[in-house]
C-alpha cells in the first residue's frame, strides 16, 4: 500500500517562499511510470494541479505557476518537494501531494493534505 505524507510549515510570509516535502512509503518514487504530483485547494478555485516530477526525473508545471514553481526529489528518502515562491495570500490552500498513474492527472494515492496559510 501506498502512503504519502505531506510536512512544512503551515504559515508563511507574504514575498517568501513556500516549501512541501511528500514522503512516500510502500514504494519507490523513481520506479514504474509514475508522476509524483502536487496539487491544492482553496475555497475560491477548488483544486489546482500545481506540477509533478516524473519517475524519470522530468518536471512538469502549471503555467500559470510555472515562473513561481520548482519541484524536486531526494531519491534516498524517497521525498520530493515543492517550492513556491514569492508567495501572496491568494497561495493560502490546503496543499496535497499524490501520485499519478497515467500522466493525465488520474490520482490514485493522496496524502492527507496541509493547510497552508500565506500572512505576515
Amino acid at each position: 500500500q501506498v502512503q504519502l505524507q505531506e510536512s512544512g510549515p503551515g504559515l508563511v510570509k507574504p514575498s517568501q517562499t513556500l516549501s512541501l516535502t511528500c514522503t512516500v512509503s510502500g514504494g519507490s518514487i523513481t520506479t514504474n511510470s509514475y508522476y509524483w504530483t502536487w496539487i491544492r485547494q482553496t475555497p475560491g478555485k477548488g483544486m489546482e494541479w500545481i506540477g509533478c516530477i516524473a519517475s524519470g526525473g522530468s518536471t512538469y508545471y502549471s503555467p500559470s505557476l510555472k515562473t513561481r514553481t520548482s519541484i524536486s526529489r531526494d531519491t534516498s528518502k524517497n521525498q520530493f518537494t515543492l517550492q513556491l515562491n514569492s508567495v501572496t495570500p491568494e497561495d493560502t490552500a490546503v496543499y496535497y501531494c499524490a501520485r499519478d498513474f497515467s500522466g493525465w492527472i488520474l490520482l490514485d494515492y493522496w496524502g492527507q493534505g496541509t493547510q497552508v496559510t500565506v500572512s505576515s
